[in-house]
Protein backbone atom coordinates (compact mmCIF):
# COMPACT_ATOMS: atom_id res chain seq x y z
CA UNK A 1 0.00 0.00 0.00
CA UNK A 2 1.86 3.12 -1.05
CA UNK A 3 1.84 6.18 1.58
CA UNK A 4 0.18 9.38 0.21
CA UNK A 5 1.38 11.36 3.24
CA UNK A 6 3.83 13.39 0.86
CA UNK A 7 1.71 13.30 -2.43
CA UNK A 8 0.77 16.63 -3.24
CA UNK A 9 -2.42 18.10 -2.57
CA UNK A 10 -5.50 17.27 -4.41
CA UNK A 11 -8.13 20.61 -4.61
CA UNK A 12 -11.98 19.92 -5.00
CA UNK A 13 -14.46 23.05 -5.12
CA UNK A 14 -18.35 22.11 -4.41
CA UNK A 15 -19.89 24.59 -6.40
CA UNK A 16 -24.01 24.90 -6.15
CA UNK A 17 -24.41 27.94 -9.01
CA UNK A 18 -24.70 30.25 -6.30
CA UNK A 19 -22.89 33.35 -5.43
CA UNK A 20 -20.35 32.22 -2.68
CA UNK A 21 -19.47 28.87 -4.37
CA UNK A 22 -19.03 31.03 -7.83
CA UNK A 23 -16.68 33.06 -5.83
CA UNK A 24 -14.77 30.33 -4.55
CA UNK A 25 -14.36 28.78 -7.93
CA UNK A 26 -13.16 31.47 -9.36
CA UNK A 27 -10.71 32.15 -6.53
CA UNK A 28 -9.06 28.55 -7.01
CA UNK A 29 -8.49 29.68 -10.95
CA UNK A 30 -6.63 33.04 -9.60
CA UNK A 31 -4.41 30.36 -7.67
CA UNK A 32 -2.84 28.62 -10.71
CA UNK A 33 -3.55 25.36 -9.18
CA UNK A 34 -5.16 22.64 -11.20
CA UNK A 35 -8.66 21.97 -9.38
CA UNK A 36 -11.80 19.67 -9.50
CA UNK A 37 -15.55 20.91 -9.15
CA UNK A 38 -17.86 19.38 -8.30
CA UNK A 39 -22.02 19.80 -8.18
CA UNK A 40 -24.40 17.95 -6.51
CA UNK A 41 -27.67 17.63 -8.03
CA UNK A 42 -31.09 16.96 -5.93
CA UNK A 43 -33.23 17.11 -8.51
CA UNK A 44 -35.06 20.13 -6.70
CA UNK A 45 -33.11 22.30 -8.98
CA UNK A 46 -33.88 25.09 -11.26
CA UNK A 47 -33.24 24.89 -14.42
CA UNK A 48 -31.07 27.70 -14.65
CA UNK A 49 -29.10 26.37 -12.22
CA UNK A 50 -28.33 22.99 -14.80
CA UNK A 51 -27.29 25.97 -17.51
CA UNK A 52 -25.56 28.33 -15.48
CA UNK A 53 -23.48 25.48 -14.32
CA UNK A 54 -22.52 23.67 -17.55
CA UNK A 55 -21.53 27.03 -19.02
CA UNK A 56 -19.22 27.82 -16.35
CA UNK A 57 -15.89 26.76 -17.36
CA UNK A 58 -16.72 28.46 -20.82
CA UNK A 59 -17.05 31.76 -19.07
CA UNK A 60 -14.01 31.50 -16.74
CA UNK A 61 -11.53 29.10 -18.13
CA UNK A 62 -11.97 26.68 -15.31
CA UNK A 63 -12.60 23.18 -15.30
CA UNK A 64 -15.72 21.41 -16.20
CA UNK A 65 -17.95 20.97 -13.64
CA UNK A 66 -19.11 17.88 -13.29
CA UNK A 67 -22.24 16.42 -11.42
CA UNK A 68 -23.40 13.69 -9.24
CA UNK A 69 -26.67 12.25 -8.30
CA UNK A 70 -27.65 9.98 -5.73
CA UNK A 71 -28.92 6.99 -6.62
CA UNK A 72 -31.62 5.03 -4.39
CA UNK A 73 -32.38 1.81 -6.24
CA UNK A 74 -31.28 -0.41 -3.45
CA UNK A 75 -33.03 1.76 -0.59
CA UNK A 76 -36.31 1.70 -2.63
CA UNK A 77 -36.22 -1.87 -2.74
CA UNK A 78 -35.70 -2.37 1.36
CA UNK A 79 -38.72 -0.55 1.74
CA UNK A 80 -40.47 -1.86 -0.99
CA UNK A 81 -40.00 -5.08 0.97
CA UNK A 82 -40.71 -3.83 4.44
CA UNK A 83 -44.05 -2.68 2.96
CA UNK A 84 -45.11 -5.95 1.58
CA UNK A 85 -43.73 -7.99 4.49
CA UNK A 86 -44.93 -5.37 7.41
CA UNK A 87 -47.65 -3.37 6.47
CA UNK A 88 -50.25 -6.37 5.92
CA UNK A 89 -48.83 -7.08 9.92
CA UNK A 90 -49.90 -3.63 11.28
CA UNK A 91 -53.84 -3.96 9.68
CA UNK A 92 -52.87 -1.97 6.52
CA UNK A 93 -55.01 -2.65 3.43
CA UNK A 94 -53.88 -4.85 0.58
CA UNK A 95 -55.19 -2.09 -2.06
CA UNK A 96 -52.84 0.40 0.09
CA UNK A 97 -49.71 -1.70 0.66
CA UNK A 98 -49.97 -2.65 -3.45
CA UNK A 99 -50.05 0.37 -4.28
CA UNK A 100 -47.47 1.87 -1.92
CA UNK A 101 -45.19 -1.26 -2.99
CA UNK A 102 -45.85 -0.35 -6.78
CA UNK A 103 -44.09 3.51 -6.59
CA UNK A 104 -41.05 1.90 -4.97
CA UNK A 105 -39.90 1.82 -8.47
CA UNK A 106 -36.65 4.33 -8.85
CA UNK A 107 -38.24 7.53 -10.39
CA UNK A 108 -35.01 8.45 -11.67
CA UNK A 109 -35.11 11.50 -9.27
CA UNK A 110 -32.70 11.97 -5.98
CA UNK A 111 -35.61 14.07 -4.43
CA UNK A 112 -38.48 12.09 -5.36
CA UNK A 113 -36.61 8.70 -4.80
CA UNK A 114 -35.01 9.86 -1.07
CA UNK A 115 -38.75 10.99 -0.12
CA UNK A 116 -40.33 7.40 -1.36
CA UNK A 117 -37.45 5.59 0.02
CA UNK A 118 -38.59 7.55 3.34
CA UNK A 119 -42.28 7.86 3.16
CA UNK A 120 -41.69 10.92 3.84
CA UNK A 121 -40.45 14.69 3.48
CA UNK A 122 -37.54 15.83 5.20
CA UNK A 123 -38.10 18.87 7.62
CA UNK A 124 -36.50 20.89 9.75
CA UNK A 125 -36.88 18.46 12.62
CA UNK A 126 -35.18 15.72 10.19
CA UNK A 127 -33.77 17.56 7.61
CA UNK A 128 -31.98 14.68 5.78
CA UNK A 129 -31.85 16.23 2.18
CA UNK A 130 -28.87 17.89 2.66
CA UNK A 131 -27.01 14.82 3.49
CA UNK A 132 -28.39 12.42 1.52
CA UNK A 133 -28.45 14.08 -1.70
CA UNK A 134 -25.40 16.53 -1.61
CA UNK A 135 -23.14 15.70 0.94
CA UNK A 136 -23.25 11.66 0.96
CA UNK A 137 -22.57 11.51 -3.26
CA UNK A 138 -19.92 14.03 -3.40
CA UNK A 139 -17.98 11.87 -0.22
CA UNK A 140 -18.85 8.75 -2.16
CA UNK A 141 -18.35 9.34 -5.67
CA UNK A 142 -15.92 11.94 -5.86
CA UNK A 143 -13.64 12.46 -2.65
CA UNK A 144 -13.06 8.82 -1.75
CA UNK A 145 -11.81 7.89 -5.19
CA UNK A 146 -9.31 11.24 -4.87
CA UNK A 147 -8.18 9.87 -1.72
CA UNK A 148 -7.13 6.62 -2.74
CA UNK A 149 -4.49 9.19 -4.86
CA UNK A 150 -3.54 11.01 -2.11
CA UNK A 151 -4.52 14.19 0.17
CA UNK A 152 -7.98 15.97 -0.88
CA UNK A 153 -8.34 19.80 0.08
CA UNK A 154 -11.95 21.01 -0.18
CA UNK A 155 -12.78 24.59 -0.88
CA UNK A 156 -16.19 25.28 0.62
CA UNK A 157 -17.61 29.03 -0.61
CA UNK A 158 -18.79 29.65 3.29
CA UNK A 159 -19.01 33.04 4.69
CA UNK A 160 -19.19 33.72 8.29
CA UNK A 161 -21.73 36.53 7.69
CA UNK A 162 -24.12 33.80 6.45
CA UNK A 163 -25.45 32.46 9.75
CA UNK A 164 -24.86 32.17 13.04
CA UNK A 165 -24.26 28.32 12.62
CA UNK A 166 -21.87 29.66 9.93
CA UNK A 167 -19.79 32.17 12.54
CA UNK A 168 -18.48 29.43 14.20
CA UNK A 169 -16.96 26.85 11.84
CA UNK A 170 -13.25 26.97 11.70
CA UNK A 171 -11.47 28.07 8.57
CA UNK A 172 -9.68 25.00 8.23
CA UNK A 173 -10.40 21.42 9.46
CA UNK A 174 -10.29 18.07 8.76
CA UNK A 175 -13.31 16.26 7.56
CA UNK A 176 -14.60 12.72 9.08
CA UNK A 177 -14.11 11.30 5.85
CA UNK A 178 -10.38 11.91 5.89
CA UNK A 179 -10.19 15.21 3.69
CA UNK A 180 -9.42 18.34 4.77
CA UNK A 181 -12.06 21.65 4.57
CA UNK A 182 -10.73 24.62 4.02
CA UNK A 183 -12.99 28.26 3.74
CA UNK A 184 -11.39 30.55 1.68
CA UNK A 185 -14.00 33.77 1.72
CA UNK A 186 -14.71 32.84 5.06
CA UNK A 187 -14.47 36.38 6.33
CA UNK A 188 -15.35 37.96 2.56
CA UNK A 189 -18.48 40.09 2.32
CA UNK A 190 -21.26 39.70 -0.05
CA UNK A 191 -19.93 42.75 -1.71
CA UNK A 192 -16.50 41.21 -1.77
CA UNK A 193 -18.83 37.92 -3.40
CA UNK A 194 -19.95 40.84 -6.21
CA UNK A 195 -16.56 42.31 -6.63
CA UNK A 196 -15.03 38.50 -7.33
CA UNK A 197 -17.83 37.85 -10.15
CA UNK A 198 -16.99 41.65 -11.89
CA UNK A 199 -13.43 41.46 -11.46
CA UNK A 200 -13.98 38.16 -13.85
CA UNK A 201 -16.34 39.61 -15.92
CA UNK A 202 -18.77 37.01 -14.85
CA UNK A 203 -22.36 37.96 -14.76
CA UNK A 204 -24.25 35.91 -11.49
CA UNK A 205 -26.99 33.09 -11.88
CA UNK A 206 -29.64 34.75 -13.42
CA UNK A 207 -31.82 33.55 -10.68
CA UNK A 208 -30.97 36.12 -8.70
CA UNK A 209 -32.32 39.30 -11.17
CA UNK A 210 -35.42 37.14 -11.10
CA UNK A 211 -36.02 38.01 -7.76
CA UNK A 212 -34.61 34.97 -5.71
CA UNK A 213 -32.11 35.39 -2.66
CA UNK A 214 -30.33 32.42 -2.80
CA UNK A 215 -29.74 29.83 -5.35
CA UNK A 216 -30.03 25.64 -4.46
CA UNK A 217 -33.45 23.58 -3.88
CA UNK A 218 -36.41 25.63 -5.68
CA UNK A 219 -38.25 25.67 -3.33
CA UNK A 220 -36.71 24.52 -0.16
CA UNK A 221 -38.31 22.98 3.26
CA UNK A 222 -37.12 25.76 4.82
CA UNK A 223 -37.83 28.65 2.67
CA UNK A 224 -39.70 32.01 4.05
CA UNK A 225 -42.60 33.05 3.29
CA UNK A 226 -41.61 35.64 0.55
CA UNK A 227 -39.34 33.31 -0.98
CA UNK A 228 -42.35 30.85 -1.83
CA UNK A 229 -44.59 33.78 -3.05
CA UNK A 230 -41.73 34.61 -5.59
CA UNK A 231 -41.78 31.28 -6.75
CA UNK A 232 -45.15 30.39 -6.77
CA UNK A 233 -45.32 33.57 -9.21
CA UNK A 234 -42.44 33.37 -11.67
CA UNK A 235 -41.97 29.63 -11.39
CA UNK A 236 -45.28 28.25 -11.03
CA UNK A 237 -44.18 24.86 -12.44
CA UNK A 238 -42.38 24.00 -9.64
CA UNK A 239 -45.01 24.34 -7.42
CA UNK A 240 -46.71 22.08 -9.60
CA UNK A 241 -44.15 18.97 -9.57
CA UNK A 242 -44.33 19.65 -5.57
CA UNK A 243 -47.81 19.06 -5.57
CA UNK A 244 -47.34 15.86 -7.88
CA UNK A 245 -44.46 14.78 -5.01
CA UNK A 246 -47.17 15.25 -2.30
CA UNK A 247 -49.75 12.92 -4.32
CA UNK A 248 -46.63 10.36 -4.80
CA UNK A 249 -45.66 10.57 -1.05
CA UNK A 250 -48.66 10.04 0.26
CA UNK A 251 -49.83 7.04 -1.78
CA UNK A 252 -46.41 5.35 -0.44
CA UNK A 253 -47.15 6.45 3.01
CA UNK A 254 -49.12 4.45 5.42
CA UNK A 255 -50.39 7.41 7.00
CA UNK A 256 -51.87 8.18 3.63
CA UNK A 257 -50.75 11.94 4.38
CA UNK A 258 -47.40 13.90 3.40
CA UNK A 259 -46.65 17.23 2.70
CA UNK A 260 -43.89 18.90 1.87
CA UNK A 261 -43.83 21.44 4.25
CA UNK A 262 -44.05 20.00 8.25
CA UNK A 263 -47.51 19.26 9.46
CA UNK A 264 -48.95 21.92 11.61
CA UNK A 265 -47.54 24.38 9.68
CA UNK A 266 -50.99 25.33 9.05
CA UNK A 267 -52.28 26.32 12.64
CA UNK A 268 -55.53 24.85 11.65
CA UNK A 269 -53.90 21.59 11.20
CA UNK A 270 -54.23 20.59 14.57
CA UNK A 271 -57.70 20.74 14.63
CA UNK A 272 -58.02 18.02 11.83
CA UNK A 273 -55.22 15.38 12.82
CA UNK A 274 -54.19 13.62 9.67
CA UNK A 275 -55.04 15.97 6.73
CA UNK A 276 -52.44 18.48 6.83
CA UNK A 277 -51.57 21.91 4.64
CA UNK A 278 -50.21 21.21 1.29
CA UNK A 279 -48.31 23.26 -1.07
CA UNK A 280 -51.31 24.91 -2.48
CA UNK A 281 -52.78 26.25 0.79
CA UNK A 282 -48.92 27.27 1.56
CA UNK A 283 -48.59 29.50 -1.29
CA UNK A 284 -52.29 30.94 -1.50
CA UNK A 285 -51.26 31.86 1.96
CA UNK A 286 -47.72 33.44 0.84
CA UNK A 287 -49.77 36.34 -0.95
CA UNK A 288 -51.67 37.27 1.88
CA UNK A 289 -50.66 40.24 4.26
CA UNK A 290 -50.62 40.15 8.41
CA UNK A 291 -54.35 40.29 9.77
CA UNK A 292 -55.40 36.68 7.60
CA UNK A 293 -54.33 33.28 9.11
CA UNK A 294 -50.95 33.55 10.25
CA UNK A 295 -48.33 30.66 9.86
CA UNK A 296 -46.13 32.57 11.65
CA UNK A 297 -44.61 30.10 13.66
CA UNK A 298 -42.52 28.40 10.80
CA UNK A 299 -42.36 30.85 8.01
CA UNK A 300 -41.67 34.70 9.31
CA UNK A 301 -38.72 33.63 11.63
CA UNK A 302 -36.90 32.01 8.49
CA UNK A 303 -33.75 33.18 7.64
CA UNK A 304 -34.15 31.99 3.70
CA UNK A 305 -32.79 28.28 4.49
CA UNK A 306 -32.34 26.47 7.52
CA UNK A 307 -29.37 24.11 5.89
CA UNK A 308 -26.55 24.17 8.00
CA UNK A 309 -24.07 21.88 5.91
CA UNK A 310 -20.69 22.21 7.36
CA UNK A 311 -19.68 21.55 3.04
CA UNK A 312 -21.32 24.90 2.66
CA UNK A 313 -23.64 22.72 0.00
CA UNK A 314 -26.43 25.12 0.80
CA UNK A 315 -26.67 28.98 0.74
CA UNK A 316 -28.42 31.29 2.66
CA UNK A 317 -29.96 34.36 1.53
CA UNK A 318 -28.16 37.08 -0.19
CA UNK A 319 -27.87 40.35 1.87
Amino acid sequence: MSDHRSAKPQHLVSVSGGKDSTACYLLAIESGRPFRAVFADTGNEHEAVYEYLSRLHERTGGPRVETVRADFTKQLARHREFVLREWPKQGISNEIVQEAAALHAPTGNPYLDLCISKGRFPSRMAQFCTSELKEIPITSQVVFPMLKRGPVLQWLGIRADESRNRATQPRFNRHDSGSYLWRPIFRWSVEDVWAQHRKHGLKPNPLYEMGMGRVGCMPCINCRKSELRTIAERFPDHIDRIERWERVVTSTNKRRSSTFFAAVTDPTDVDRPGTYAGIRTLVQWSRTTRGGRQYGMFFEGQQGSGCSSDLGLCETEAA
